[in-house]
């Protein structure tokens, strides 16, 4: 990938599976976890440095030991291969029958690998030669796709989430060791830099993460899902746990929130501003509206410093409505409501300590906050937003550093501004495409300034394949995830007994698409076959009549159960896998039980109990339900 700060960075693009040992028995099960796992990584943007930490910010850097092992100073979060190393990290803390005590000598076969978006741009502006490098580094927990991640978890987990640092390195001599031999600390260039001048390294940081409050959309062949959302009081101590992290890290947390204010994702917007109500103390509202929306932006923050929850900050903006009709300067509204913040948080900035060999930095100054954005999917309003304040904060740093006079921007240089939308543009696909499954959104835009009528195509295309995507494709994938990060231990017992990857829904189930697929052949062989010219037309008419019927029914029945057909994830049940919509009690328990679906005998209707919600489907009286409906489908699916 290139050199950061005088350190190689490599992209994983092949792996080799050694077996320990050979079984006895043949595991099917186990074919499918290899192929499973074998996808994952081959279509997975993950990175490595023998030398470098790249799950840590150069801010975090600088305020950690560089003397400890490359793996003790990586950030958990970001530490995306650390299950299949931890074999490797017991035996390094704790050795073995044979070998007691730490074991230093493995802590260079523990190397972190980084999961999202790297790309380093060596370039230069206004004759003077600097380093433009983009990291996305996406947390490994509640890691998924789009429609099994979303939310936050009981632990603070939220999906999606994001941490980008845009990097600026100026006067790099770029002359030392690459590789592992290149030593354990941030390798600097020699004395002085490049001709004599400080090398500097200049960063900022942004993180993108789904609403803080326990939501789901559940998947049933519908364009747009279902969407359920528990009561904000029930995510109160899991949204305290993710910000009481995120102040911890980043300090104060601006959040702009860009999801609709009308429509469905209006429950979202709400539920989020419930929630940071509730969280900081005595907050003060601000609502600013124009002839485009009645709601331009809403600001919600604290009255006084009381608590540690009174450093949030949130800001809502009407994306969609403010910027339709490809007005996207209107989104420097935005722009000026944060600026004040922008202002004061200011971006890190060090130089290098030439004769500290442990690769230390000289800290100038440090971003003490960071802009929290999320949208829907928190991919491309988000990443309109995100370029946006980069490019603010790229131009502040150009000033400072005396590259640009204060009146100028970089826009003037044709070259680098096209550097600086390509790279942007890179991350927003990078990014889409480990979520979503496509690309992002309208990047002609991002890329060259201008909506073409080929971008517009490819994003029509982008949103079919999504839907394909989301609806039939993402089950298995949201197992490959759950597997490479140890969510799922696949059991080492009974092996070729039973498998977890049979489809257990009933056979007239299981047959209804085939049945489809067969009318549509049979009304097209009725409809394109040569028929002799004395040939009567009235019984093939009924037979064409009879499949165009049987079609229709089969198709009607698909769609409005949409939930036995889409894409299943058997590995982890959907209880588990969406947490946000039922209490502890009732999450993964399997307590079959029957509830008919006719209320003759009572005379009157049933409601679910406690911790149940009704099905979403209309199965036959016959199946067998669970404590809610989302495990029988998971039963049903064959898990």
């Amino acid at each position: 990938m290139g050199r950061l700060k005088g350190h190689m960075v490599y992209k994983v693009i092949a792996t080799e599976f050694l077996p320990l040992r050979e079984r006895p028995l043949h595991d099917n099960d186990e074919d499918i976890y290899l192929t499973l796992l074998k996808g994952f990584i081959k279509s997975s943007p993950m990175y490595f440095s023998y030398s470098s930490d790249l799950t840590n910010t150069f801010q975090r850097q600088a305020q950690i030991d560089q003397s400890q092992p490359l793996w003790m100073r990586a950030d958990d979060r970001f530490f995306w291969n650390k299950f299949i190393q931890s074999d490797l990290i017991d035996f390094r803390t704790s050795g073995s029958r044979q070998q007691h005590g730490q074991q230093p000598a493995a802590d260079p076969y523990i190397l972190p690998v980084m999961f999202g978006m790297l790309e380093i741009a060596p370039t230069t502006i206004r004759g003077i030669r600097l380093t433009l490098a983009l990291i996305t580094r996406r947390a490994r927990h509640r890691a998924g796709t789009r429609y099994f991640s979303r939310g936050i978890d009981e632990e603070g987990n939220v999906s999606n989430f994001n941490e980008t640092e845009q990097i600026v390195i100026i006067n790099e001599s770029g002359t030392g060791l690459g590789g592992f031999a290149g030593g354990g600390g941030m390798q600097n260039g020699k004395v002085g830099g490049s001709d004599g001048r400080e090398a500097q390294v200049l960063s900022y940081v942004q993180t993108r993460g789904s609403v803080p409050v326990y939501w789901a959309e559940i998947n049933t062949l519908h364009y747009t899902p279902n969407l359920q959302i528990r009561g904000v009081e029930a995510a109160v101590n899991a949204a305290k746990s993710h910000f009481d992290e995120q102040i911890r890290l980043y300090g104060d947390n601006h959040l702009v929130n860009l999801v609709n204010q009308k429509g469905r994702e209006k429950r979202v917007k709400d539920a989020y501003e419930q929630m940071i109500k509730l969280l900081i103390s005595s907050p003060r509202e601000s609502v600013k509206a124009d002839s485009l929306s009645d709601e331009k932006l809403h600001v919600v923050e604290p009255t006084s410093q009381r608590q540690e929850f009174d450093r949030l900050h949130y800001v809502y903006f009407d994306f969609h409505n403010e910027t339709k009709g490809l007005q996207w300067h209107r989104a420097q509204l935005l722009l000026d409501q944060l600026e004040p913040a922008l202002q004061k948080q200011s971006y890190f900035r060090a130089v290098d300590m030439p004769a500290d060999t442990s690769g230390r930095l000289d800290v100038r100054s440090l971003q003490t906050s960071v802009v929290r954005t999320n949208c829907m999917d928190c991919l491309d309003r988000t990443n309109v937003v995100q370029s946006m304040l980069a490019r603010y904060t790229l131009n502040r740093m150009l000033h400072d550093l005396g590259v640009l006079p204060r009146d100028e921007t970089f826009t003037a240089d044709t070259a680098f501004e096209s550097l600086f939308r390509n790279i942007w543009a890179d991350n927003a696909d990078v990014v889409s495409k480990s979520y979503s499954g496509t690309g992002a959104l309208k990047t002609d835009f991002t890329r060259t300034g201008n909506r073409t009528k080929a971008g517009a195509l490819q994003d029509l295309s982008n949103s079919v394949t999504r839907y394909a995507k989301n609806n039939f494709l993402d089950g298995p994938k949201q197992d490959a995830f759950d597997l490479f990060l140890g969510v799922h231990l696949p059991s080492t017992g009974n092996i070729g007994v039973t498998s977890v990857f049979v489809d257990r829904r009933p056979v007239p189930i299981q047959s209804i698409p085939y049945v489809l697929a067969f009318s549509v052949f049979f009304v097209l062989l009725g409809i394109f076959t040569r028929r002799l010219p004395d040939a009567a037309t009235l019984p093939l008419r009924i037979f064409i009549l009879f499949w165009m019927v049987v079609g229709a029914w089969c198709g009607n029945f698909i769609f409005r159960n949409g939930m036995l057909y889409v894409s299943a994830a058997p590995l982890v049940s959907f209880c588990k896998l969406h947490p946000t919509l039922f209490p502890r009690p009732y999450r993964g328990r399997i307590r079959h039980e029957t509830i008919a679906n006719d209320t003759r005998s009572t005379g009157q209707s049933s409601s679910p109990a406690p911790g149940q919600r009704k099905a979403t489907t209309t199965p036959s009286p016959s199946f067998a339900r669970t404590s809610c409906s989302a495990c029988w489908w998971r039963d049903t699916r064959g898990a």
